[in-house]
């Protein structure tokens, strides 16, 4: 088992969607991410908070094994605070409010014990911090990033170099069809392995996710799930339950990879069953291999014999 880096946002979610409403509820995606990974493996965290983030929330991160020397806490400042609204079938959402507050300024310097992190993922930051970030550790076995649409458009240049210098980029399909000018996802894939990552998953929301290199291409569902409450933190749980097994495992073949895909897939169906962490908190590790187990049974079938005429 090793330790997993991982950086990014720290912050309060106000969220509403046709199920309820949550207001100022602990969230960001380094916290989705960690709270994810350290059901499987040790996780260091970097990041920025205001005198405001809840106590309450360090305490759980920490009693989960979160190493917090890398969070920094501006107790005069406020910490990021996003609001938001989804649409009856959860797939868009309206953003009502983003206060950066503490978080304009963040600038994430790593303990020295966090740079040789042998796994890192670097959640949706600035590609330039990502960049940061890549230049402050030592030899990682393997790195993730995530990124969204606002830096395809606005800091294309930079995201090009922090593809080049990951194992893996995760993007959603309106992203990867964004980065690669193309609707054809297969297409975008190879156009942006083409930028140097050597795996490409697009998360595909409901429709589950898709793992792909040069050689390989791995589908997978989403779990079935009868209630959806909030996907705020989706992508993230996924990103955490990817890296966690990777991390728990030490190793980073393709067989392990399309199994970290179907991990991180059942850490996402938790997230999205309550506001916050609310799903996160409650799964265990039990629940995630049952959630797994059934995730495999669902894409296994018997061989089909044609006769060929």
């Amino acid at each position: 088992m090793s330790e997993v880096l991982i950086v990014g946002s720290m912050a309060l979610d106000s969220v509403k969607t046709p199920f309820g409403q949550a207001d100022r509820t602990v969230g960001g995606a380094a916290v989705y991410a960690a709270t994810a990974t350290s059901l499987l493996a040790p996780v260091r965290l970097v990041g920025v908070v205001g005198g405001d983030f809840p106590r309450e929330a360090l305490d759980f991160l920490e009693g989960r094994g979160v190493d917090l020397a890398g969070v920094e806490l501006v107790p005069d400042g406020k910490s990021f605070y996003w609001s938001g609204v989804y649409d009856y079938d959860m797939t868009d959402r309206e953003t009502l409010d983003t206060q950066l507050n503490v978080f304009a300024d963040f600038d994430p310097k790593l303990p020295e014990s966090y740079r040789q992190s042998r796994y890192c993922f670097l959640a949706n930051i600035q590609p330039q911090l990502q960049l940061s970030v890549l230049e402050q550790i030592e030899g990682p076995c393997f790195v993730m990033c995530d990124t969204m649409n606002l830096w395809i458009e606005t800091e294309r240049e930079a995201l090009e170099q922090v593809l080049a210098r990951v194992d893996l980029a995760l993007l959603n399909d309106a992203e990867i069809r964004q980065l690669a000018d193309t609707p054809n996802l297969a297409q975008a894939a190879g156009r942006v392995l083409d930028l140097g990552p050597k795996f490409v998953v697009i998360k595909k929301g409901e429709y589950g996710a898709a793992l792909l290199s040069r050689d390989e291409h791995f589908g997978i569902p989403s779990y079935p799930l009868p209630d959806v409450v909030d996907p705020t933190g989706a992508g993230d749980s996924f990103a955490g339950g990817m890296i966690g097994l990777l991390a728990l495992e030490d190793s980073c073949t393709t067989r392990d990879l399309r199994r970290a895909v179907a991990l991180g897939t059942a850490a996402a169906s938790a997230s999205v069953e309550g506001f916050g962490l609310e799903g996160l908190k409650s799964l265990d590790v039990g629940e995630l291999h049952r959630r797994c187990e059934t995730l495999r049974e669902m894409v296994q079938f018997e061989p089909i014999q044609l006769e060929l005429t």
